[in-house]
């Protein structure tokens, strides 16, 4: 069965205001028929000051006016819960109390040491903290880095744990994208050498030979030896021949 949104700040207003019974204001209230016995008795929810339900929209007067004319008559809850609009967060860095700003530095060096795929603006979602100062942090230039000591976020209070592994399965998700994308452009550049490889000009082709090449490199290597035969010549026997032949003339 629904209940007040402050069962028993409600109880100490129907106490106090209504000629009802423990049973129904235990009912209505949620609460044990005893436990109303001790907030009228004052052992119980000492200090609580009474929450009028009609001017809260909890109770219809209608509903209260039945049960007050009829003991037995059980009040029912006049839901408006429905009705409240659920809030939403604003967008930009998270507000963080007074009391633990004191503590984002810890929580920051925390979150760089032990996730350092986290960026910048995620760390700031997750302790509500500024760039400039997730950097100095980072490069140890903080005024206040030899007080710094990492210490987990979620323990300090500054974010859930949904929140904190929410944010690390993003940045998780957005490296896999990266590598796929490095992956694709080192692939791209092999082939891209291949076929720069493959339209390389070819070494040039061996120089046909026809019979003038031919007749020039016969001739060519020709001549040293021709002089070299020249330079063998015997003049003696050169002279001696022609002698021979003046002779027998």
């Amino acid at each position: 069965m629904a209940q007040p949104l402050m069962p028993k700040a409600t109880a100490v207003w129907l106490i106090d205001n209504t000629t009802l019974t423990f049973k129904q204001i235990a009912d209505f209230c949620g609460l044990h028929e005893l436990e109303v016995k001790g907030i009228a008795d004052g052992d119980v929810a000492t200090g609580i000051k009474g929450m009028d339900p009609i001017s809260a929209g909890q109770l219809m007067r209608a509903e209260l006016e039945k049960a007050v004319a009829d003991e037995n008559y059980t009040m029912k809850l006049h839901k408006v819960s429905e009705d409240v609009p659920v809030p939403t967060r604003r967008k930009g860095p998270r507000y963080t109390p007074v009391s633990r700003r004191q503590d984002r530095p810890d929580a920051i060096s925390w979150l760089v040491r032990n996730h350092p795929e986290l960026t910048d603006a995620q760390v700031s979602r997750l302790v509500g903290t500024t760039k400039p100062t997730i950097q100095a942090i980072r490069d140890r230039t903080h005024w206040n880095s030899a007080n710094i000591k990492p210490v987990d976020p979620v323990t300090l209070g500054l974010c859930s744990q949904i929140e904190l592994d929410a944010e690390v399965q993003k940045a998780a998700r957005r490296l896999e994208r990266e590598a796929k994308k490095m992956g694709g452009a080192k692939l791209k550049s092999t082939e891209e050498s291949l076929a720069e490889t493959a339209q390389e000009p070819e070494a040039p082709a061996a120089e046909e030979i026809t019979s003038e090449n031919l007749f020039t490199n016969s001739e060519t290597p020709a001549e040293p030896e021709t002089k070299a035969d020249d330079e063998n010549i015997d003049v003696d026997s050169v002279f001696a021949g022609l002698k021979e032949k003046s002779d027998s003339e």
